[in-house]
């Protein structure tokens, strides 16, 4: 099911990280341009996410066995300013990241492969996978809060490796499929 994730090149500005911050006018990626940094989108209904049988085939698929909801929001989330300053840090994993919104918004930030940032507006039934090695962050937007699901492959490792990690085996590994792969077509959205 298509949803209408919207995605754009973000400007860089010291102002509240919670804003749009777009060029103006505005410069829009699209799903096959995220497709092409590995990142991977579906839109499903949020709704009966607890018996949703496409989102289970995901996990199937996937070998996505892991789950868990975070609340995040002010006063929700123990330490929650630095929960925030922690995950807008410019990271890697060695792993993927898989989030699915259920309720709320936020913005996942990723690099494209000229070290630009792309800003990703999460909502709810939006789902994406952040490949293995991609400099990423996420902050909330203006509405302060999102539930998200997390999924994983085995026990959650939740590791952030933040930048420089140009020797990390999983950034190494991502920059060669980036520039070896460019325009291969992938299975999500």
């Amino acid at each position: 099911m298509k949803g209408n994730l919207e995605a754009w090149y973000m400007e860089e500005s010291e102002e509240d990280q919670r804003l749009p911050h777009h060029y103006h006018p505005p410069q829009y990626i699209s799903l096959d341009k995220l497709a092409e940094l590995g990142v991977l989108y579906w839109h499903l209904n949020p709704h009966c996410y607890e018996n949703d049988e496409e989102l289970q085939k995901i996990r199937e698929s996937r070998g996505y066995n892991y789950m868990d909801l975070l609340d995040l929001c002010p006063g929700k989330v123990e330490n929650y300013e630095e929960k925030l300053r922690n995950f807008f840090r410019e990271h890697i994993h060695a792993d993927e990241e898989i989030r699915y919104c259920l309720q709320g918004s936020g913005y996942f930030d990723v690099r494209d492969k000229d070290d630009r940032w792309i800003r990703i507006w999460i909502k709810a039934g939006d789902m994406i996978v952040l490949p293995a090695g991609i400099y990423h962050r996420f902050t909330l937007d203006t509405g302060n809060y999102v539930k998200l699901m997390r999924l994983f492959v085995g026990e959650p490792v939740w590791t952030p490796f933040n930048r420089p990690q140009e020797d990390h085996p999983s950034r190494k590994e991502y920059v060669k499929n980036l520039f070896n792969k460019a325009g291969t077509a992938v299975e999500a959205h």
